[in-house]
Parts: structure tokens; C-alpha cells; sequence
């Protein structure tokens, strides 16, 4: 299906819709199992995606995503400068999850030919880099959906801090099951399942992105401070752009 079909369908497909208002109203309780059940109901498995990053926080969601609908799409950002042990990471959850539709999306060799021929865009402007080896990905990823599950929590604070259980992205649909969760209960996911921990969270990365930006995180600081470190970014763009 071309570009334009795609688009077509997403945007017909995202007229027939509940509202997100109206969606997050029903949810804003619910469980994160029940959010993920709403929204593959409410689209079909055709049209939702999980967008993951297989960080240290990753297999909670992918855990209960698993235990609902092994199958529906899982899209991971392999941006070029991701740490080996994340690659490692997506490939150990893949097989312990059993999940059966992970779709790893890489920018385009053309893009970063001519925008970071010397690999060097995350120091001298760290919005483009994150752009062109993130934004721009995902948005060709999710060009077949109407829908897409994420994994943010309320309790990573700064613009994560009053997100909504579903929340209107553009022309599509925006499910944040564990909005509401807390970091204890997280954990609880991970001893009851007996999830295996990203090999950098014991290290003190507690929270996992590209290499030249991600830095170590002291245990009196908040779980993402290793991000972007010394510079007023705090997001990537993708949960701060629409998604088209």
C-alpha cells in the first residue's frame, strides 16, 4: 500500500474514532492491561502499534502487551546510536515475551548522509539529531496506524507529569496505559513475571536512550536526570510532536 493510501486510510479510519476526551474518561481508572484491551478493541490489532524503546522500564508494558495480544506490532527506534546492551535487551525480551511482530525502524541512510555525515548532530544540535534518527522514523512506522500504546508514567515528571490515559495525536489516537502507575507497582510486574532487568540498570542507567546522551543517574535524582544532561532538553520529540 503507498504512502498516500496509507494516509488515507489512517485519516478515514480516524473519523469513525471515539474521542480521545471521551476514551480517557471511561479509562482513566482502568489497569494498564485494560487500557491495552480498549485501545485493540477499539482499532482492531491492524491498526495499533507499541511504540518501545526497550529500556530499563520497557518489559512492564511489554510484559502486559504480551499477556493481552502477543501479536500486535511492536516498532522499536534503532537510531545508530543505541548501546549494545539495548540491542541485546530487545532481542532477550523478544524471546522471553514470545513476541511475535517486532518491527525495528532505522532513519534513512539518505538523511543522515546529508545531515550527519560526521555523526557529530547530538553534540552541536541534539533537537535535529533526535528528529532525523527519531521523529521522522516514527512517523513513516506509524503511517499504517490509527492508534499507537506508549510507555510513559506520570511519576517521570516534567511534561510527563498530567498526561492523559488517551490523548489525541494528530490523526491518531495516543494510549499511555501506565499514565497512572506507580514505580513500586512496576517493580511488582517485574518480580511477579520475573522480568529480566536492561544489563545497564544495574549500573545506575535508569533510564536508557542513544549513547552520547544518556548518563549515569544518582539514586536521590529523577530516573531520567542522565538524559540530555546539562543541556534544557528533557523529550526526544516524539511525545512532544504530532504524529501526521
Amino acid at each position: 500500500m503507498s504512502a498516500f493510501a496509507h494516509r488515507e486510510l489512517s485519516e478515514r479510519t480516524a473519523r469513525d474514532l471515539p474521542r480521545a476526551e471521551e476514551l480517557d474518561r471511561a479509562l482513566r481508572d482502568a489497569s494498564p492491561a485494560e487500557v491495552i484491551a480498549a485501545a485493540l478493541q477499539t482499532v482492531g490489532r491492524e491498526h495499533l502499534a507499541v511504540v518501545s524503546s526497550f529500556g530499563t522500564e520497557s518489559a512492564a508494558l511489554l510484559k502486559v502487551m504480551a499477556d493481552v495480544d502477543p501479536a500486535i506490532p511492536v516498532v522499536f527506534l534503532d537510531t545508530g546510536w543505541l548501546f549494545e546492551e539495548t540491542l541485546a535487551y530487545r532481542d532477550t525480551l523478544i524471546a522471553t515475551l514470545s513476541l511475535r511482530d517486532v518491527r525495528s525502524i532505522k532513519p534513512l541512510e539518505e538523511t543522515l548522509s546529508r545531515q550527519d555525515p560526521d555523526r557529530e548532530l547530538w553534540f552541536s544540535d541534539p533537537d535535529a539529531c533526535c528528529r532525523i534518527r527519531k521523529v521522522e522514523p516514527l512517523a513513516r512506522a506509524l503511517a499504517p496506524f490509527s492508534a499507537w500504546i506508549n510507555g510513559r508514567k506520570r511519576f517521570q515528571g516534567g511534561l510527563r507529569a498530567e498526561i492523559p490515559v488517551v490523548e489525541q495525536d494528530g490523526a491518531r489516537l495516543k494510549f499511555n496505559p501506565f499514565a497512572n502507575v506507580s514505580r513500586e507497582a512496576i517493580e511488582a510486574i517485574y518480580a511477579l513475571a520475573k522480568l529480566p532487568p536492561h544489563p545497564l540498570a544495574a549500573l545506575g542507567f535508569l533510564s536508557v536512550g542513544c549513547m552520547p546522551c544518556t548518563g549515569r543517574t544518582s539514586p536521590d535524582e529523577d530516573a531520567r536526570a542522565g538524559r540530555w544532561r546539562g543541556r534544557a532538553k528533557t523529550e526526544c520529540g516524539i511525545h512532544t510532536v504530532e504524529a501526521s
